[in-house]
Order: structure tokens, then sequence, then C-alpha cells
């Protein structure tokens, strides 16, 4: 047989997990110092001008 599960405490974990997950990911991308953001922002400056630079006129 199966093992019986209480449906409200695995609704309760997965829930859990999720926020934690969720948790992780904002960590992950909010948790930088000033001057790696400031880098982040010229280099994404950067690779958008040179972009614009090469597109066609239509």
């Amino acid at each position: 047989m199966s093992k019986i599960i209480n449906l409200r405490t695995a609704r309760k974990q997965a829930a859990r997990a999720e926020r934690r997950a969720k948790g992780s990911e904002n960590a992950a991308r909010h948790a930088r110092s000033k001057a790696a953001r400031a880098l982040e922002k010229a280099e994404a400056h950067k690779d958008r001008a040179h972009l614009d630079s090469h597109k066609r006129e239509t």
C-alpha cells in the first residue's frame, strides 16, 4: 500500500519550497554591490549602442 500523507501539510511544504526558490532567485538577482550593478548597466548600454549602430535604415 501507499504511504498516507496529509494533503494540507504537502501543500504547505510545496508552498514553502516555492517561496524558498523565489527568495534564492531574488537574492541572486538583487544582492549585488553598487559597483557590480554599475558595471552591468554600463555593459548593457555598450551592447545596446553597438547593436543600434548596426541597424539598417528601412
